[in-house]
Parts: C-alpha cells; sequence; structure tokens
C-alpha cells in the first residue's frame, strides 16, 4: 500500500494553476527560469507547467522547457493539464514534446450533469477512452478528480465506477482535488483512507485548497492517511484564496510526520522571493516560513527569554531556510533588545548602561510615535543620546533627475567620501534605476562597490494628498547580512536617497 511509502512526492503546479492568480501571467522565459529553479535548487519531484491548448505562446514555453529538460534527465518530470476533448490535448501535449498528461475528469456526477450536460455513465466512458488511447500512443497518463471532496462525500459509488474503469490502463497516478477548499482535517483523512482502502495499489496525490484557511493542515491529515503525493503552488498562489503555499506543506512534512520530501528547505525562501518578483504578488508579512516579519520578535520580553536560554524559539529557526531572527525596535522593545541590534551592529563598546537606559526610552519615544525604527538608525540615535555629532564619512551631495513620459530617464549624481568629489551620469529604467547607475559609477572611484538591494517598499499615508510624507524602505544585502534603511521626504526619489545614503554610510562604517 501506499501508505507505508515515506517518501511524500511533491507536483508544484506554480506555472498552470498559480497562474489563475488573478494578474499573473509567466513569460515563456520566466517560465524557464522557475522550472530550472524547482528542479534543480529545489529538488521538486514533478512540475505541472501549463494546460493544454492554451495558446501559441504557451505552446512556445512548453517547448522551451522540455528542451532543457531532455538533457537534464527532467523530461519525465513534466506533466501538462489535458481535458477529455476526443484527443486534441494528448495531440497538443506530443507536438509540444510531453511525456506526461494529467487529463481531467469530473469527480463528481453534478458536474457532469450539470456542466457537460452528460450522464456520469457517459463521460465515465469518454475518459477510459481518452485515457487508452493516450496510453496507447507512449504518454504517461494521471488523473485528476475535479471536485473530488464533493463527489466523494455525496456519491462515494459514482468515483468507485470512474476508477475501476480508467484504472483497467496503466495510469500512473490519480489525484484527489479540494477543488474549493470545503474540506476540514478530520474528512480529509477519512475520504483518503476510504480511497485506499477501496484502491489499495493505487497512488494518490491531493490537491487542496485554501478558501478557510485550512490547506496545510488538510495536507498533512491526506499525509498521514496515505497520500503518496501532495501539489503546491509557491507562495499558495491560485485562485480565490490559493493553493497549498511550498514552503508551509515541506515543514509540516519534516516536522509532524515520520514522512518526508525530497525539496531543499535552504532554497525555499529564495523561491519565495523570485515568484514574488515575477508575479507582483507580495506575501503578506506573517507568511509561515517566508513571510518578511516570521522571525522578527517585538516583545522585550521575548528577547530577553531568547538571550538567557532561547525560551522563545520553536523548531522553524530561521538559520535552517538561510535567514537570520532580528528584533524589532520600538514601543514594546526592552533592553534585551537594544542590547541585541547595538551588537550586531558593533555600537555596543563605550556605551554605558545609563546610555543603554536612555537609548532604550528614546526608542520607545519614537515608537510611540509611529515612527519605524530599525537597526540601520541605531548610529543616529546612539549620536544623539551621547551628545556627539555623527560623522557621516559618505554624503550625496547632489541627485538630480530627468524623467519625461516617453523617454528614458537621466540622474546626475555626486558624493563626497572622505574629503574628495567626485560624480557621474547614467540612464536607466525610471529615476531610482538611473539613480542607482550613476551612483555605481562615483562609487567605483573610490574602489567601493553598492551593495545589493535586496527588496523596494513605498509607504504613502492614506488620504490622497498630493504632499504626502514618503516612506521608502529598502532591504540590501551586504558582506552576507541583511540590512533595512529607510527614508522620508514629499518626494519619492529623494526618500529612496536618503535611504540610499544611510546604507552607504553603515557599508563605508
Amino acid at each position: 500500500m501506499m501508505k507505508n511509502n515515506s517518501h511524500v512526492e511533491i507536483l508544484d503546479t506554480t506555472l498552470r494553476d498559480g497562474e489563475q492568480t488573478p494578474g499573473v501571467s509567466f513569460s515563456p522565459q520566466e517560465k524557464l527560469d522557475v522550472v530550472r529553479m524547482l528542479l534543480s535548487r529545489l529538488h521538486v519531484d514533478r512540475l505541472e507547467i501549463a494546460s493544454a491548448g492554451v495558446s501559441a505562446g504557451e505552446a512556445g514555453a512548453v517547448r522551451e522547457i522540455v528542451n532543457w529538460a531532455e538533457p537534464h534527465g527532467f523530461a519525465d518530470r513534466l506533466e501538462v493539464l489535458g481535458f477529455i476533448d476526443g484527443g486534441k490535448s494528448a495531440q497538443w501535449v506530443r507536438e509540444c514534446g510531453g511525456r506526461v498528461i494529467n487529463f481531467l475528469a469530473k469527480g463528481s456526477p453534478e458536474h457532469c450533469q450539470l456542466q457537460l450536460h452528460k450522464s456520469p455513465r457517459k463521460h465515465i466512458d469518454d475518459v477510459t477512452r481518452e485515457v487508452a488511447a493516450a496510453v496507447e500512443s507512449g504518454m504517461t497518463v494521471n488523473l485528476y478528480l475535479e471536485a473530488w471532496s464533493s463527489g466523494v462525500k455525496h456519491d462515494f459509488p459514482y468515483l468507485c465506477e470512474l476508477l475501476k474503469s480508467v484504472l483497467q490502463h496503466p495510469v500512473r497516478r490519480v489525484m484527489l482535488a479540494d477543488t474549493l477548499g470545503i474540506l476540514q482535517p478530520a474528512d480529509t483523512a477519512r475520504y483518503m483512507e476510504w480511497m485506499l482502502a477501496a484502491f489499495p495499489e493505487t497512488h494518490f496525490d491531493f490537491h487542496g485548497h485554501n478558501d478557510y484557511g485550512m490547506v496545510t493542515a488538510n495536507s498533512l491529515a491526506a499525509v498521514r492517511a496515505g497520500a503518496a503525493g501532495v501539489h503546491t503552488t509557491i507562495n499558495g498562489l491560485g485562485e480565490r484564496a490559493g493553493n497549498q503555499p511550498l514552503a508551509q506543506l515541506v515543514v509540516a512534512v519534516h516536522d509532524f510526520t515520520d514522512r518526508r520530501t525530497k525539496v531543499a528547505e535552504k532554497e525555499l525562501q529564495h523561491a519565495s522571493m523570485f515568484i514574488q518578483a515575477i508575479s507582483g504578488k507580495r506575501c503578506p508579512w506573517n507568511m509561515p516560513v517566508v513571510g518578511s516579519d516570521v522571525y522578527t520578535q517585538t516583545c522585550g520580553v521575548h528577547a530577553d527569554g531568547d538571550r538567557k536560554g532561547e525560551l522563545y524559539m520553536n523548531q522553524l529557526r530561521p538559520e535552517r531556510f538561510g535567514r537570520r531572527r532580528d528584533y524589532a525596535l520600538g514601543k514594546l522593545a526592552g533592553l534585551a533588545s537594544i542590547e541585541r541590534n547595538l551588537e550586531e551592529m558593533g555600537l555596543d563598546a563605550g556605551l554605558t548602561g545609563e546610555q543603554k537606559q536612555h537609548l532604550l526610552a528614546e526608542i520607545v519615544r519614537l515608537g510611540d510615535k509611529k515612527k519605524a525604527v530599525s537597526a540601520a538608525d541605531l548610529p543616529y540615535i546612539v549620536s544623539g543620546v551621547k551628545k556627539t555629532p555623527l560623522n557621516k564619512v559618505l554624503r550625496i551631495t547632489a541627485a538630480d533627475f530627468d524623467t519625461k513620459l516617453h523617454g528614458v530617464a537621466k540622474s546626475r549624481v555626486e558624493i563626497e567620501f572622505n574629503g574628495r568629489r567626485t560624480e557621474a551620469k547614467a540612464r536607466g529604467d525610471g529615476g531610482y534605476d538611473a539613480f542607482v547607475k550613476a551612483l555605481k559609477k562615483c562609487l567605483r572611484e573610490f574602489g567601493l562597490t553598492m551593495p545589493k538591494l535586496v527588496d523596494y517598499q513605498e509607504r504613502i499615508p492614506p488620504g490622497g494628498r498630493t504632499d504626502a510624507l514618503v516612506e521608502t524602505t529598502i532591504s540590501w544585502s551586504c558582506n552576507g547580512k541583511e540590512y533595512v534603511t529607510a527614508g522620508v521626504d514629499s518626494d519619492q526619489l529623494l526618500a529612496a536617497v536618503a535611504a540610499t545614503e544611510k546604507m552607504l554610510n553603515l557599508m563605508v562604517q
């Protein structure tokens, strides 16, 4: 029985089901980049890369992916969704070079009657005929049971009749879809056990959706009940509330069952950031494993407990995913939070206990005023507490911009470093891009390298005022560490310039 298999197969469908997210469409090159990442870096077992017959562009993307996968031995791990359409889908997949087709069948008799206007028996015959023809042509066939969660609940005999007919042919996997996200874990486990009891030699995948926020709990229940595989998307992309997020499924299987996936945990964050960049869909700040703030302790009591004995840490250590723990600075911070950040920034030397208490009081005061304080702000706050002027080593003394509705943006930048001054001009895709390119030229004059920009966000208060202050927050990677700097100005570009200047001073100091 599949229940005894310790390995949980992962089929990632970011490029098929994930592309049903409103506003998300991947270019052929982006699809190829995602495939390379998932197979070569994350070691995902299988990928569903497209739906048959969508467009000429989709066919071209599939061909490109197959051409890359063939010499790398990955061709059998690429799958395409096909339909019961008299052989058209199977032909489309074959012409694109695909080897594996996932036929979409109705898992509920209600769907047969109301959507297809067919009797359940007629649909069973059509599916069986389609599967037989594809197998005979040399293709590997998997079967999707759309709306299986409705069918298994209301008409299990129909499902049994469908599978008994189709499984006369060598179908590799049967995919059980909770298409509307209506299951709860106890039901998922019970229904999975029914399927395995009726068809003990069949490889069953579970395909969950998150409409009630229970998709990971349902996937975990399916795994514990004996599902051989689970379907995911990166960051939970998908229609409505989305699909099973890859990162959450991986850690849940690894930490809460005696089964394993092949997925490289340290690559999960990279995959999340990459998909955020090309999809334009940001993760919630508190999304488990990959959210921007999930390894940040805000409460001073928690920072104190971690310092004394890691009392507020669980198995999800940030280092496990190539990240690090942060201790937020704000009105809830305590002395332990302050000391952690001072050590990180190399500012703890020479500060007395009394000065640290003053520093804490100042950070709490700023927090009360809703001012976001990051570790990068500490040098400025420390200089105020110590009543010593901050030596700004590098200054951006000029930043001019020329942007047009139709045309390339231009920027002139002037910087001063250690008593020397230089300037440069550059063009770019937008004002800040042009500014950064000019800035890089200036930095080269001093033998300096621009830190890597990781993330860029702007926050404008609601209310519709055109003169509102803009807070630009930029995340950077420098010398193996990550920093966050912020700048505030009524001009969005100048807010970004201020944040960038702050980071450059951190780098050179």
